[in-house]
């Protein structure tokens, strides 16, 4: 009986140690396998045609971020903020310290000025990890993103292109392959767009190496580093992984904004009644 015992508390105390180690063993990244295989397009690249989506509270605030109450009172816990996890490499994003008080006047203005409220188109990386899905529809020489908020839309030419000759909203993509992973450079972005609802914000100096690579056949590491020398101390990154939607019948629909903020931006301009 004491062996018995002996051996049980033995099990029991190695199956404690291995319990408490494996959080700190086990992969936690967005890594891919390196023995997973996927689909390929004809030309041999990964194919990432289908739709997927971002899953995470990066929408709200790139950044650390507790619960809290939304910005309208009467709408309780529907209208509440969940806490989220930074998907900021370190953390904090490097802003300088100017850019860094326009941020937080931002975030306390956001209902007024977030571009998102208004329905403008939400820009690059914004649009990634947006909480709706969006389509990849591939070929050898242009990849094209199509986002279900704004109908808003990415050409990733694969072929040099010569930029536009004025700023956009979505910016100006070129991509390239490198090994499995498909690398876009972005640039040619309008100053008026936003990071997340948080007030997070950048310049028109803002360029983009995005990263997107096979984890599995239903999940992309997304990886983009931002560099910004008028907003932002120094380059920096965020990651997170992006999921294909599984969906029986699944499929981009119509999210056509603009009707739902006539009020909010114009309604002040209506006549006023002489009665």
């Amino acid at each position: 009986m004491g062996k018995w015992i002996g051996g049980l508390l033995v099990l029991l105390v190695g199956i404690a140690i291995g319990a408490a180690l494996w959080p700190v063993g086990r992969e936690t990244s967005a890594t891919p396998d390196a023995n997973a295989s996927w689909a390929r397009t004809e030309d041999g690249k990964p194919d990432l045609n289908g739709i997927w989506q971002a899953v995470g509270t990066a929408h709200w605030d790139l950044e650390d971020h507790s619960a809290r109450s939304g910005p309208l009172a009467p709408l309780g816990a529907v209208g509440a903020i969940p806490a989220g996890k930074s998907v900021v490499e370190g953390g904090e994003i490097p802003y300088k310290p100017e850019a860094l008080t326009k941020r937080n006047a931002n975030a306390k203005d956001w209902l007024t000025l977030d571009p998102e409220v208004k329905c403008y188109l939400p820009g690059v990386p914004r649009v990634m990890y947006q909480p709706y899905p969006f389509q990849v529809v591939q070929s050898p020489e242009i990849i094209l993103m199509s986002f279900e908020f704004a109908g808003a839309t990415r050409q990733v030419h694969m072929e040099k292109v010569e930029p536009p000759p004025v700023d956009a909203w979505m910016g100006h993509s070129v991509g390239r392959w490198d090994g499995d992973t498909l690398v876009i450079d972005s640039n040619t972005f309008m100053d008026q767009t936003w990071l997340d609802r948080a007030g997070n914000f950048h310049s028109a100096g803002l360029s983009l190496v995005e990263r997107m690579t096979p984890m599995t056949k239903d999940a992309l590491s997304y990886e983009v580093t931002l560099t910004d020398d008028q907003t932002f101390t120094r380059p920096w990154k965020i990651s997170m992984p992006l999921y294909r939607r599984l969906d029986k019948d699944a499929e981009v629909l119509e999210y056509n904004c603009v009707e739902f903020v006539e009020e909010t931006m114009w309604g002040h301009l209506r006549k006023k009644s002489t009665r």
